[in-house]
């Protein structure tokens, strides 16, 4: 019984450290918005 807890305790802790990096990540790391152009051929507007 003591290896599954053992088991259990690390299993909680590294669920912990992803969730604290996931949440670091996503409160500190800001995107940068950029334009975005799409050429479209003219083909597939007048097939």
């Amino acid at each position: 019984m003591p290896s599954l807890i053992r088991f259990l305790v690390i299993c909680g802790i590294l669920a912990g450290l992803v969730y604290g990096a996931m949440f670091a990540l996503a409160t500190f790391v800001e995107p940068n918005p950029r334009d975005m152009t799409v050429k479209i051929p003219a083909k597939k507007i007048n097939p």
